[in-house]
């Protein structure tokens, strides 16, 4: 793991998540709540990026010629649908494990995508800037949210996107994505999350705010038991994405 004193970083959180990197590409293993996330998550980031970029949404790579950061980007389950999408894809890590699992499975899929395990804060530091930042499950993980959140912000290019997404700190997460995921249900590792480290919206927005992002639009994410799948909806008591620029 690279030598950092990043303000951000949670080494307890990075071991956690180090410890089960092998298993980010089994759709039933302990990641394979993530693997049902993925396509409500991706369709909202090709909606917002095709039409804040005005790019045609249908095309098979409709972001060609964009770079985009996956920060946290664990074993690269986003950055390898963002590079089928066209975009020049960057994924950072701080577990050299999940770096490792990312750069094989990409090899293994013909799929030219830069991984570097590094922190956020060490790229911001070598000048780096992209045009959309995704930034997904993510920020509930680390010591500094706010500084976290300032960090990013400094890698996003003039006029670019910023998408993230979290759970919020309610009552009604704590039943739902701790007890009832990680305990009832057993979809994570109990553990996985801390109640105390989710952030509400308004606190999201007003970090955002003071680095001269605004959300643009924001949508809660629910889990339909009958369909298997997840899907938008406007309850943002649970889970949540937003994109700001």
């Amino acid at each position: 793991m690279a030598t950092t004193t990043a303000a951000s970083l949670d080494p307890a959180e990075v071991e956690k998540f180090s410890k089960i990197a092998a298993e980010w590409w089994d759709p039933s293993g302990k990641f394979g709540v993530l693997h049902k996330f993925n396509p409500v998550r991706l369709t909202y980031i090709r909606e917002h990026a095709t039409a804040h970029f005005a790019r045609d949404p249908h095309q098979r790579r409709p972001l060609k010629g964009l770079s985009v950061l996956d920060i946290g980007c664990g074993g690269g389950l986003l950055c390898e649908p963002m590079c089928r999408l066209g975009a020049e894809v960057t994924g950072i890590d701080p577990s050299d494990k999940n770096i490792n699992t990312a750069s094989v499975h990409a090899e293994e899929q013909n799929l030219a995508i830069t991984y570097r395990a590094i922190t956020a804060e060490e790229l911001a530091a070598e000048g780096a800037r992209f045009d959309i930042i995704l930034n997904m499950e993510v920020i509930e993980h680390v010591a500094d949210p706010a500084a976290f959140t300032a960090t990013s912000a400094a890698l996003l290019k003039p006029g670019g996107l910023m998408f993230m997404a979290t759970l919020n700190r309610t009552l009604k997460s704590f039943g739902l994505a701790i007890i009832g995921a990680e305990y009832i249900l057993g979809w994570l590792p109990k553990g996985t999350h801390q109640w105390e480290k989710f952030i509400t919206p308004e606190e999201l927005t007003d970090w955002l705010k003071a680095t001269n992002l605004t959300p643009q639009h924001q949508t809660g994410i629910a889990y339909n038991p009958l369909t298997g799948e997840w899907k938008p909806v406007r309850d943002m008591a649970v889970n949540y994405m937003l994109v700001a620029g």
